[in-house]
């Protein structure tokens, strides 16, 4: 190759990096901004809809329900059909999705159309992080990751303040509307500068029978994880739990399975990388959601105002990740996410102790300090979880990780949820039951609290990544 092809070689691989890290930073902002501005502006949506704290929760439920139950097939499919194929339908249909979301009439359309949204994400993020993998090699991850995650991060920031200003003073549908412009941008993205993405298709065969088992197995068990303490709940989260057992043992007879079970087996990192990660979100996702019901019930804060003091822990991950995401790259991601893990058991403990007249200067420092423990552990733990698989398993790895995420957040806001089932019921929250519900959030930070501690022990049993990276 002389020098001219070589120096035309270059510039391609550049610009599809940087064609791919932006579709990836683009992506990765979508989510949680929409998560982190909802959560303000439910207290305004339940007031018009007439809903309880119950219902209420199901905006955000639906969503990360559905989104984990087709996560791993859509992974599957992505290996199988190419990440681009894939990717871009997601996006066109969460796109979509967001028009519908913004002209619901009822609590029930809304949770409705999340369910569809929640579907379309699934396929976005179990190949977003996939195709960004593909084009970085091992030594350039971390930094790209830190990006990723500090624009994961930056949604985060801007949702709940962005989110209170547009629902106080235009309404809470707007939230959809601007989610609507940049999911727009990231399909323009997708299709005029990623259109040099080499196809990874392998065309091997869909399990669909695996597949099919998953998703009943994960909708029994999560569905009902929310439905506790009834007996129902017991009873689905017992046969969801069966079924998921059944899965297990048909995938270990599969030639091409949707979820290589080895995975978990066969490669330690991988397998308690994930699992830190699950107990991570299992313990932290539930926060943005209490906390607004707290600052605009228990402290009569409006909109605007509460988003504004959430804006603090968000800030500070978007500060530090791609620093720490760097750091990754050097610095064994075990320490750092143990580190970040315990900086978060200890926040979380302290607002174990909310009281209805907890200093709003004490809750923001202990928000920034829960920041930096956020910012320590989510880079270097996706470092981890992507650099101990091989290529061709990228797809999966990725929907994975994303299943992870998203069931463990699904298990916070159960968690959320059945405190409020047993404290105050199915009422709305108001002046009679104040007391109820800060004891409601105190409980759950509790809950919270010791998950995270007993996250950090699997965090340090996953083992060192740099003895050698594949």
């Amino acid at each position: 190759m002389n020098n001219n092809s070589a120096q035309k070689h270059e510039d391609a691989l550049l610009e599809l990096k940087r064609a791919a890290l932006t579709v990836a930073v683009s992506t990765a902002f979508i989510n949680p901004f929409l998560g982190s501005a909802i959560n303000v502006a439910l207290p305004v949506i339940g007031n018009q809809f007439s809903a309880d704290a119950v219902l209420l929760s199901w905006v955000a439920i639906s969503y990360l329900l559905t989104s984990t139950v087709f996560m791993i097939p859509f992974g599957r499919l992505a290996d199988i059909c190419g990440k681009k194929k894939i990717y871009l339908t997601g996006i066109v249909i969460f796109t979509i999705s967001n028009i519908l979301c913004a002209f619901s009439n009822s609590i029930n359309s809304l949770i409705a159309y999340r369910v569809i949204q929640g579907i379309s994400s699934s396929m976005i993020f179990s190949t977003s992080m996939a195709i960004l993998i593909s084009v970085y090699p091992p030594p350039e991850r971390g930094k790209a990751l830190g990006m990723t995650v500090a624009s994961t991060y930056t949604g985060l920031s801007i949702g709940p303040f962005l989110g209170g200003m547009l629902t106080q003073y235009i309404g809470w549908r707007s939230i959809f509307w601007f989610a609507f412009i940049i999911s727009s941008y990231a399909v323009i993205l997708t299709i005029y500068k990623l259109k040099n993405l080499k196809s990874d298709a392998s065309f091997e065969r869909f399990d669909y029978a695996g597949a099919a088992l998953y998703m009943i197995a994960s909708t029994l068990f999560m569905y009902g994880f929310t439905k506790l303490p009834e007996m129902i709940g017991l009873l689905m989260l017992t046969l969801g739990v069966f079924i998921g057992l059944l899965f297990i043992y048909v995938e270990k007879k599969v030639q091409s399975p949707v979820l290589d079970i080895k995975l978990f087996f066969n490669n330690r990192r991988f397998a308690f990388s994930n699992l830190a990660a699950l107990i991570n979100y299992s313990a932290t996702f539930g926060l943005g959601f209490l906390l607004s019901f707290y600052l605009q019930y228990n402290r009569g804060m409006s909109p605007k105002d509460a988003g504004t003091t959430l804006i603090a822990q968000p800030i500070i991950m978007a500060l530090f990740s791609p620093l720490i995401g760097r750091l990754s790259d050097k610095v064994e991601p075990a320490v750092l996410s143990s580190i970040g893990m315990g900086i978060t058991s200890i926040g979380l403990f302290l607002f174990s102790l909310l009281g209805p007249d907890t200093s709003i200067s004490l809750i923001v420092l202990n928000l920034v300090m829960m920041g930096f423990g956020f910012a320590l552990f989510s880079s270097p733990n996706i470092n981890a979880v992507m650099s101990s698989v091989e290529k061709k398993t990228y797809g999966i790895a990725s929907g994975i990780l994303s299943t992870m995420r998203t069931t463990g957040q699904m298990l916070s806001m159960g968690i959320s949820s059945m405190m409020i089932s047993i404290y105050i019921g199915k009422q709305k929250i108001g002046p009679d039951n104040q007391s109820d519900f800060l004891a409601c959030v105190d409980m759950a930070f509790m809950i919270f609290a010791i998950l995270c501690t007993i996250g950090i022990f699997c965090s340090l049993s996953r083992g060192k990544m740099h003895e050698g990276v594949k």
